[in-house]
């Protein structure tokens, strides 16, 4: 990273398996450089793949799961809706919905989720249980394929992640949400 002047603000460490550890770098790049010299001076490295590469905003940090999860403490009647309103930051995920299990409505959407008809909410699959699945082109009308990662509340509402083009969510990241939708009451 230094090659390209690659500034480490942050490095998390997602995930570890055996011989293998995946890391999120958050860098800060001089004016000028372009996000596509990092990857092929990070790719010249044996043994190193670049899963992922996306711009967040400044002052993002490791906070993030602390931060929300006070908010749900400060209100826990609307923990839910917190969580899934605040989800796009704490996941670096496009959007997320709150869904009743029950009825299949939507509760609550973040600004960039679609619109679901019943249809839609079907093809989400069961919202009882913490997964994540690749949803194809077109599973609702105008949406390509789509990444989701699910987890229910102790209530009858669930969680929806949804993150357009990769990358797979981790078991950390599953961990972390069916964390914080456990403690959300």
């Amino acid at each position: 990273m230094g090659v390209v002047a690659a500034d480490i603000n942050a490095v998390e460490i997602v995930e570890k398996g055996d011989g293998y550890a995946v890391d999120d770098f958050m860098v800060e790049l001089p004016a000028g450089s372009r996000p596509d010299s990092l990857v092929s001076a990070c790719a010249s490295v044996p043994g190193v793949e670049v899963i992922w590469v996306s711009h967040y905003p400044e002052a993002w940090g490791l906070q993030a799961d602390v931060d929300v999860l006070d908010a749900m403490t400060e209100d826990p009647e609307h923990a839910e809706v917190i969580l899934t309103t605040e989800a796009p930051a704490v996941f670096r995920v496009t959007w997320a919905l709150l869904i009743d299990r029950h009825t299949g409505a939507v509760v609550a959407a973040t600004d960039l989720a679609p619109d679901l008809d019943e249809n839609a909410v079907a093809a989400l699959g069961a919202l009882d249980a913490v997964y994540d699945r690749e949803l194809p082109e077109g599973w609702t009308p105008g949406w390509g394929e789509t990444l989701i990662g699910v987890a229910p509340f102790r209530s009858a509402n669930s969680i929806v992640l949804g993150r357009h083009g990769g990358p797979e969510f981790m078991k950390s990241e599953l961990a972390r949400l069916r964390h914080l939708a456990a403690l959300a009451h």
